[in-house]
């Protein structure tokens, strides 16, 4: 079995590098999608209409964050993020060009925890997303289902049989099937990991980097508990709040890349698999 996985990491890994070969272009800023024109817009009339996607390269790239609008869910509001983005200088009141200010908080929708999130002392030392390591965000992954009527306990985690070796693994739970990322109020009933499924994972697997489907990893009882066992020894990084609604279980490239945010704790981020 191991061997096995090796031996597709390895032909993924292959096959993304010729795909980005091939697919490199300096006029595909706009790719067409499925017999769109080359700027990916439908025009209406006068009306310029664009083509908001979340497959590119004929099937090949899933984006697989969450797109911010007021309704997005954020951990410390029942409302959603509201109003996030503004113009302070808008053309259409005289200005030169459209400039837009950004007020978001860093563990709303798809993002990442730095340690520093959850260890006040890895925050005061600088442990913060700009220190958090590429090599672990980005490389092959691993797609799995959780089983739908539990949360991730260690008995969970041992039934899955998620080969050593497998670094990276984003975990669909039952909170796709329920679309909660989609409901603007943060809903506590959400599946995640129980501390002790959580110090499976430490003890027994080679996995770096831990994604789910909703904006904890853990789950509400046991909130901080399972934090500190993921975060504690700075070698995991959790990615939260991934779309997993269309992604077929399997091996895959990830790549994510929070904001160079010095001193915080969470940033956005955005994530990506290659098939």
């Amino acid at each position: 079995m191991r061997s096995l996985l090796i031996l597709l990491v390895w032909t993924e890994v292959l096959a993304v590098t010729i795909f980005s070969m091939a697919l490199s272009s300096p006029s595909d800023a706009y790719p067409s999608v499925n017999g769109v024109d080359s700027v990916a817009c439908v025009q209406t009339g006068d009306k310029l209409i664009p083509v908001r996607r979340e497959v590119y390269g004929n099937g090949r790239i899933f984006d697989i964050t969450h797109r911010f609008t007021p309704e997005t869910p954020s951990g410390d509001s029942e409302e959603g993020i509201g109003q996030f983005l503004s113009l302070s200088m808008s053309m259409k009141n005289g200005s030169d060009y459209n400039f837009s200010v950004l007020k978001l908080a860093v563990h709303a929708g798809t993002h990442v925890d730095a340690p520093g999130h959850m260890f006040d002392h890895y925050f005061g030392a600088g442990f913060d997303v700009d220190t958090l390591d590429l090599e672990v965000l980005n490389g092959p992954a691993l797609v799995v289902d959780v089983p739908r009527d539990t949360n991730i306990t260690a008995e969970v985690m041992q039934s899955l049989n998620i080969p050593k070796g497998v670094r990276r693994v984003l975990f669909r739970t039952l909170n796709t099937d329920r679309r909660l990322m989609y409901k603007r109020g943060f809903d506590t009933s959400y599946v995640g990991f129980m501390k002790d499924g959580a110090q499976w994972l430490v003890e027994n697997t080679d996995i770096k980097l831990v994604g789910i489907d909703y904006l904890s990893v853990a789950a509400f009882a046991d909130l901080i508990p399972a934090h500190l066992v993921f975060l504690e020894g700075r070698e995991i990084i959790l990615v939260e709040g991934l779309k997993l609604d269309d992604i077929e279980l399997g091996i895959y490239n990830v790549h994510c890349l929070p904001l160079r945010l010095l001193g915080a704790e969470g940033s956005p981020i955005r994530c990506i698999l290659i098939k």
